[in-house]
């Protein structure tokens, strides 16, 4: 990557999108297309297409998607499968028109079956029935992986994928009935303890197990990707088997992650769990020893990332 190069950044206003900018920026990208979801609807064919064929990037960065939480995804599954189907299926086929040849597509972990080995390596892909809370969303990020690997065997492209574990970090969504776990939790916490309440309800039994990372290594991670030189990234890929695992290897328990919670924000009630609620597959933790070996690590600690996501939102907090 050349520090002129036009470089696209889809879904730059979310967490993860505008991390990479962030980051992008800070290493003298400074030629950055960026237009929001009111300038161009990703899910519409012919807005993407004339957009990319008119502005013909030297990179784009696939950050875009509809995301959300257990309970989002339960209520809402055709939203999630359609959504993104369609915003990767767009996005990729208007970059290739576009002669585009480099391409990062941002995937998630929920690709993997609910019973994957742990930790999960890249190879247990397709290789068993997913969680059913977020299958829909899974099925089209696992699409988008193929369409990247497809357009790679057919055509020659430079199109990569990269999973991430559960991400949090500033600009995160702290919407209550669409968050992640981390986000939720730190709202709750919060809004406990400013309203003195006696104590805080977590869904589930608080024993399902989950790895966090900060964006802002995520970033990292996608930057390091990207300007990967073709032979290294093949060194540690297969065409059909090509997407790498972002993450940090180690894994808490949901209960320790309220237990850290409750002390970054102070709150001083007690924590009840709600067995009759769902909490997903009982443990997620990916296995990011592809990465490591091509000489990536992720840096910020999990209660030092707390904390500034914990400030940064005291400091905009949402109101819903």
């Amino acid at each position: 990557m050349n520090q002129a190069d036009k470089i696209y950044v889809a879904g730059h206003r979310g967490l993860v999108g505008s991390a990479i900018v962030r980051h992008l920026q800070a290493a003298g990208f400074e030629n950055l297309l960026l237009r929001s979801h009111q300038e161009v609807d990703l899910t519409r064919q012919q807005e993407v297409e004339a957009f990319l064929m008119q502005e013909k990037p030297d990179y784009v960065v696939l950050a875009a998607a509809k995301v959300g939480g257990i309970q989002a995804n339960n209520e809402y599954p055709a939203d999630f499968i359609y959504t993104n189907l369609m915003i990767e299926a767009n996005v990729i086929q208007a970059a290739f028109r576009a002669g585009v040849q480099h391409l990062l597509f941002l995937g998630s972990s929920c690709i993997y079956p609910k019973y994957a080995a742990q930790p999960m390596r890249e190879d247990a892909l397709l290789t068993d029935v997913l969680e059913p809370t977020n299958e829909p969303y899974a099925v089209a990020k696992i699409a988008g992986i193929k369409l990247c690997e497809s357009y790679n065997r057919q055509h020659g492209t430079q199109y990569r994928a990269v999973m991430p574990t559960n991400l949090y970090g500033p600009h995160d969504n702290f919407h209550p009935q669409s968050s992640h776990v981390i986000p939720a939790l730190l709202r709750k916490f919060h809004e406990a303890k400013m309203t003195q309440a006696n104590s805080v309800s977590v869904w589930g039994t608080g024993q399902a197990r989950r790895e966090f990372l900060h964006v802002d290594d995520m970033a990292a991670a996608c930057l390091f990707v990207m300007q990967l030189d073709a032979l290294r990234y093949a060194q540690e890929t297969q065409p059909m088997l090509s997407h790498l695992n972002v993450g940090t290897g180690e894994d808490i328990k949901i209960q320790t992650l309220a237990e850290l919670v409750q002390k970054i924000t102070g709150f001083s009630g007690e924590i009840i769990y709600d067995h009759s609620k769902p909490e997903g597959t009982p443990r997620k933790l990916m296995d990011v020893s592809r990465l490591h070996r091509l000489g990536w690590r992720a840096s910020i600690g999990f209660e030092q990332g707390l904390n500034e996501t914990y400030q940064w939102f005291v400091q905009h907090q949402q109101v819903d």
